[in-house]
């Protein structure tokens, strides 16, 4: 059977979907798009993209190849030989809210055939692939797995923005639940991706997802903690942090900031800390550790704020205060859990009139109850206070290191005379 006649069907088409549904277009397969946001799949049937790692070009030029089908209806996927699950694992109240992967198991499972292979891309705990998609997909199409059909786990690795380690060229972790699934998982990427990994299982791809999130979410912590203690001790951490950084061993450089978002942190790690409470009745202190002093940094950043602004004897009660860039990561429009939405919230509750600059966030994404400014000069004259939250590359610095107003720097990239760094 040739490619062209194999349908893949990739379910959520944003940041992690889109890029496998791209790819997999690009080397031969039939893909269906599937997301239940009307608003997506109208964009992407428009051929305009909204996610920053896949061109509008791109978009189009799948579209046109014929073998690509964005919809909200599962009946395009009857039939599939390929699904591969993306879809958000958000946390809500501190607790996971599977009920994505729920839904999205439940509607395949009327369409599962034998000799189908269903992969888990979506972060989640050690036993999700066996314990909860399995059984939907069972009951749901009367088939065994391993028997009738292949199940598998891969986790997603998209860094966007980034422009060496994009989809393809980033090795990706491929498991099964037996031999013969995991056989079928790795061949499907092998042909998307440059290096697929295999481990022996599932519970152990699923760990190498949370592992890889806490190890960055622990080491930013500390080196948030650091750029506290280091303002309060008088010591430039940031300074401090690239002289480490030019050891070749047994250090790896991370760096400050306002905060951690994503759809990757600060979740990722608080999935792993809820398994272990849960099977295990003990709190993971490292993870627990690091949720306080990020969650937090929003609330000290505010704190920053106010003693710039009592500096020029103005209360924070009322001031102007200008955000630059809201997105959780540099280039890349990407709001979710960001830490501007934390420090907004704050900033509200003193008092302050909030002003935020960012034009990769899209609209209907906009943080509700501020005001939406360009970056120009007159926003920035206009502000009492302002706060570089992402450097995007679009941002001229040079504004910001000529502004006459206070700025509090949370990235270490500016110079001027009004400027301090976080």
């Amino acid at each position: 059977m040739s490619l062209q006649n194999e349908i893949v069907v990739v379910i959520g088409q944003g940041y992690v979907g889109l890029p496998v549904a791209m790819r997999a277009v690009e080397v031969g397969y039939t893909v269906v798009g599937l997301d239940v946001d009307e608003r997506r799949t109208n964009s992407l049937r428009e051929g305009v993209s909204y996610v920053d790692d896949i061109s509008s070009e791109e978009l189009v030029a799948a579209i046109e190849s014929g073998r690509y089908t964005p919809t909200t209806d599962y009946a395009a996927a009857e039939g599939f030989d390929i699904a591969v699950i993306t879809v958000p694992t958000p946390l809500r109240e501190g607790l996971p809210d599977l009920s994505f992967i729920e839904d999205s198991a439940a509607s395949l499972s009327e369409r599962l055939k034998p000799g189908a292979t269903v992969i888990l891309e979506s972060t989640t705990y050690p036993g999700t692939t066996e314990e909860l998609l399995v059984p939907i997909l069972e009951r749901g199409s009367g088939l065994t797995a391993g028997t009738d059909f292949s199940v598998g786990y891969s986790p997603e690795r998209i860094d966007p923005g980034n422009a060496t380690w994009g989809f393809r060229e980033t090795p990706k972790v491929v498991s099964g639940i037996d031999e013969v699934s995991l056989s079928r998982v790795q061949a499907f990427y092998d042909r998307l991706v440059a290096t697929t990994v295999p481990v022996s299982g599932t519970k152990e791809a699923e760990l190498t997802k949370l592992l890889e999130n806490t190890f960055r979410h622990v080491n930013i912590a500390l080196v948030n903690e650091l750029a506290i203690f280091g303002h309060q001790l008088g010591v430039n951490v940031w300074e401090s942090i690239d002289a480490a950084s030019t050891k070749p061993f047994g250090f790896m450089k991370f760096t400050p900031g306002p905060g951690v978002g994503g759809h990757c942190l600060p979740v990722d790690p608080s999935y792993l800390s809820w398994q272990v409470r849960r099977k295990l009745g003990q709190s993971f202190r490292f993870v627990e550790l690091a949720n306080d002093i990020n969650d937090h940094m929003p609330d000290y950043v505010a704190q920053r704020l106010m003693v710039l602004l009592n500096r020029k004897g103005k209360a924070i009660n009322g001031a102007r205060i200008v955000l630059v860039g809201l997105s959780y990561k540099r280039n890349t429009g990407d709001i979710r859990e960001s830490p501007s939405l934390r420090l907004i919230d704050v900033l509200a509750d003193l008092g302050a009139e909030i002003i935020g600059v960012d034009d990769r966030v899209e609209d209907y994404r906009w943080p509700a109850g501020i005001e939406r400014a360009s970056y120009t000069e007159a926003t920035i004259s206009s502000a009492d206070a302002v706060v570089l939250i992402t450097d995007h590359d679009d941002f001229d610095l040079d504004l910001l290191n000529s502004a006459t107003v206070p700025v509090l720097d949370t990235k270490n990239r500016l110079s001027g005379a009004t400027s301090e760094r976080l």
